[in-house]
């Protein structure tokens, strides 16, 4: 199947590029620069007051007869130099270009309006539509438009000039992807795995370990050498070839023997040690390690050990359930966990099941996947996966150092989920369309009922704050997850 090109898409181009050559400059509503935004009011309203007959009839004495007019249109609070209008299409008559620029301004507090009714009765060809007012009104005439070609565009246009000569039309064009034709497989009595959904007597004693550990106390332990499993605090220095290098040196460092934190054998050769033992521990770095320097290089650290702690785990019994639960007893304490672990196996059957048949359903299912969709899929996994980086306190850079990773390769991991997380979605829109899967309204409310208590605000707060974009896409993910219910409620265990 091969992507779409539109014509709204090249006036969008024309745009771009219009507003780079005119350099037309907005300025923000609340700027402290008066005089500048009212200079840009006092033009708009003095055009406002002409007719169309005097505006047209003050275009034609401006124009060269023969050249095609392209009337470009801007909020009225954009400043427009009319000496590099000028410039601008003096430069392009004498590169023997046959058409020039005209700019239209259009009332700011209604400019989406505006726009539409501009392009609609032919009275602008091209608009500036990257602009939001103070009201939080973004003009959707892009959108629109691209909504009545019935296009569902899956990727940002990339554009290409094609032809720009003297004496010759200016030719280029906007490619962009669009949502490609599902032909979706069978997606109602999937085979899937049977589940395991059984909490065991094994799944309760792992559990209770768990919040031991949990639990635990760490003391200091001064009459014995180190062990596995022992928090240390140590010295350390390294060397390659006789020299330390950086990065290699550490006082008072924290260490959690079997952490394997370090290096090699690194941990292990400090079991044995006491506390005041110094020892030299010889290692190899990996061929894979994030330094040049040192990758698959043999190295010497003098090592000294300064303290050792071990966990102390609480015993199981009365005390311990009473302490980490609501309940008196060590019994009764094992039976809310096995019920608990059994609700849990049983969710997480369900996602596995739900993975699996829609798998199963992408297998059975064709379609063409443009690259620019999965493009656009990666860009917002890895803008996803910096945000949690920054979340831990950590940056993009800082993560790179640390693991060897660079942006194209993470890229290039990020695809398989990519196109994955694209075909699942895809298919479910398929199964929605088939099924006349629609939200109702109820159900659409229930949601933002339940938006309104994740973050402790009021239904009303949720409703003025979400636009028509978030409701449109709160009601498809609604419809997508009635589709996942259907594949779900009809698959067959094996």
């Amino acid at each position: 199947m091969k992507n779409k090109k539109k014509g709204i898409l090249i006036a969008v181009a024309v745009a771009v590029i219009v507003v780079i050559a005119v350099a037309a400059v907005c300025l923000n509503r609340k700027t402290d620069n008066a005089g500048a935004v009212s200079e840009g009011r006092t033009e708009s309203a003095d055009k406002t007051k002409k007719s169309d007959k005097a505006d047209k009839e003050e275009s034609e004495n401006k124009r060269n007869s023969d050249a095609q007019v392209i009337t470009f249109a801007v909020p009225d609070i954009c400043k427009i130099d009319k000496n590099n209008l000028k410039k601008f299409n003096d430069a392009l008559a004498a590169d023997g270009h046959d058409y020039e620029l005209e700019i239209k301004t259009l009332s700011y507090d209604n400019y989406g309006q505006a726009v539409e009714g501009a392009l609609e009765n032919g009275k602008t060809d091209i608009a500036f539509l990257g602009f939001g007012d103070a009201a939080g009104n973004n003009p959707d005439a892009y959108a629109k438009a691209a909504d009545e070609c019935g296009l569902e565009l899956v990727s940002q246009p990339k554009i290409n000039v094609t032809q720009l000569e003297a004496g010759k039309p200016f030719i280029f064009e906007a490619v962009v992807a669009t949502k490609p034709e599902v032909e979706v497989g069978q997606y109602k009595g999937v085979e899937v795995t049977k589940a395991d959904t059984e909490a065991t007597d094994a799944d309760v004693e792992e559990e209770l370990k768990r919040v031991q550990e949990q639990n635990s106390r760490t003391v200091a332990v001064t009459d014995r050498a180190v062990k596995d499993g022992d928090n240390t605090v140590i010295d350390f220095e390294g060397f390659v070839d006789g020299v330390a290098f950086e990065g290699g040196k550490g006082t008072d460092y924290p260490l959690t023997i079997g952490s394997h934190s370090f290096i090699d054998t690194f941990e292990d050769q400090i079991i044995g040690m006491n506390i005041g033992d110094e020892k030299e521990i010889n290692v190899t770095f990996p061929e894979e390690y994030h330094v040049d320097d040192l990758k698959g290089k043999p190295a010497m650290f003098k090592v000294s050990v300064k303290e050792i702690k071990e966990k102390q785990l609480p015993e199981l019994n009365d005390e311990f359930a009473q302490d980490v639960s609501d309940f008196d007893t060590i019994a009764e304490y094992k039976d809310d966990l096995k019920n608990k672990i059994a609700d849990r196996k049983s969710r997480e059957a369900k996602a596995k099941q739900e993975d699996e048949a829609i798998a199963k359903i992408i297998e059975d299912s064709k379609m063409d996947i443009p690259d620019a969709m999965v493009d656009t899929q990666v860009n917002r996994m890895v803008e996803d996966f910096a945000q949690r980086l920054q979340q831990q306190g950590l940056s993009v850079e800082q993560y790179f150092q640390y693991t060897g990773m660079t942006a194209d390769k993470i890229m290039e991991e990020m695809k398989p989920e990519a196109v994955k997380r694209i075909q699942s979605r895809l298919v479910l829109e398929a199964v929605v369309k088939a099924e006349n899967i629609e939200t109702s309204e109820e159900d659409f409310e229930a949601e933002l009922k339940k938006m309104a208590e994740t973050y402790k605000m009021e239904l009303d707060q949720i409703k003025e704050f979400m636009g028509d974009y978030e409701k449109k896409k709160i009601k498809e993910d609604l419809a997508i997850q009635k589709a996942i219910e259907v594949i779900t409620g009809s698959v067959v265990e094996k």
